[in-house]
């Protein structure tokens, strides 16, 4: 135990399917496309209409031997069946007012560190695509931030981010540290970073042309607990409706405010033509666990909240400070890339681990 938390080493006994391999770029057959079809899956770069819960039986044999991981990837200790922190943010502002905010600063530091610690951003999207093109070596992360507000994004007169915006600083810090991609999910709110409609319609553009993702995260970030089928198609179809006006495209992930599940999880994972996401996001205190994982529910997928220890509560034990530190010291839990994405590398004792229908690509060292 650390800091009074259940360790993500410590749930192995329970969860058998702790870990799995990944793989998969969007242009090519890879392992996560394959896959997908055996088992009714997204495949990368496909539609953003999920398929059936659970995982169906694939061809592959389950005993099926083996191959042996490259020489480069068993150098670069490469354990793609390790968990992936997905970092949750509020407000970014100078000076925070509330628990959730992160003062720019906070932004700069984490975001710095996840960068010298050899952390690589990925989308949401991409996440539960199964698209986790990663350099060798190198951790992935998925930044996403919620509800829309002013210091996520604005751009300037000249159309460039608004400096101490979460847009600006994240490009910042890709730029002290080569290797560090600039991407991150942005779930949206009627606000819209508190832009009119003509300037959202350019900022929103702005950040999908710039790598960045939008997600769905309903017009009013009710607690979609409490509230009927037809309450809960209307925050998020209407949200939905409202970001394909302004930029042309659906989103392909959603996250729920407050992390409130409604009674039916099929209420909000698609409606006809109006939505249909590949992943929804939870409010979360835990890393997740890969998506190839055979325990890995893409309906039901942790974030953790960025928060540092400056007091003593909850989240200083659950948030992004304790449990990155949990896993630089413990490596062994974390996912390390063998750098090609159509292999699934991890030690051998792991083996048993991966789901089935990712076994025809996995590498053990």
């Amino acid at each position: 135990m650390i800091l009074g938390l259940t360790l993500p080493g410590e749930r192995k006994g329970r969860d058998k399917g702790h870990m799995a391999g990944r793989a998969g770029a969007a242009s090519k057959a890879t392992p996560a496309a394959e896959a997908a079809k055996a088992t009714g899956a997204p495949a990368p770069g496909g539609s953003a209409s999920p398929g059936p819960r659970g995982s169906a039986s694939p061809s592959a044999s389950a005993t099926a031997p083996i191959a042996a991981a490259a020489p480069a990837a068993a150098a670069a200790k490469a354990n793609e069946l390790g968990q992936v922190p997905v970092l949750m943010y509020h407000r970014i502002m100078k000076k925070p007012e509330l628990s959730l905010d992160r003062s720019s600063k906070e932004l700069y530091d984490e975001l710095t560190g996840l960068a010298k610690d050899g952390y690589y951003p990925i989308t949401a999207a991409e996440f539960t695509g199964g698209r986790l093109d990663v350099p060798a070596g190198r951790h992935p992360v998925v930044l996403t931030f919620d509800d829309s507000t002013p210091g996520h994004f604005g751009l300037d007169a000249q159309g460039n981010p608004k400096p101490d915006t979460a847009v600006a600083i994240i490009e910042q810090v890709a730029r002290e540290n080569p290797g560090f991609r600039p991407v991150a999910t942005f779930y949206l709110n009627k606000e819209l970073f508190g832009m009119d409609e003509v300037q959202a319609a350019a900022g929103l553009k702005w950040l999908l042309q710039h790598g960045f993702e939008l997600g769905n995260h309903t017009v009013t970030h009710p607690s979609l607990s409490g509230m009927s089928e037809k309450g809960v198609r209307k925050e998020i179809g209407d949200m939905e409706d409202r970001i394909v006006r302004l930029t042309g495209a659906h989103t392909t992930t959603f996250a729920y405010p407050f992390g409130a599940v409604p009674k039916k999880k099929a209420w909000a994972e698609k409606q006809d033509g109006r939505y249909a996401f590949r992943g929804l996001f939870l409010a979360g205190w835990r890393p997740s666990l890969s998506p190839f994982d055979a325990d890995f529910d893409r309906w039901d997928i942790d974030r953790v909240r960025s928060e540092g220890k400056i007091k003593e509560n909850d989240c200083t034990k659950y948030c992004s400070t304790a449990w990155l530190e949990f896993l630089d010291k413990n490596p062994d839990e974390r996912y390390t890339s063998d750098g090609d994405p159509n292999t699934v590398t991890f030690p051998k004792t792991a083996e048993d681990r991966i789901a089935k229908q990712y076994r025809p690509w996995a590498r053990t060292y």
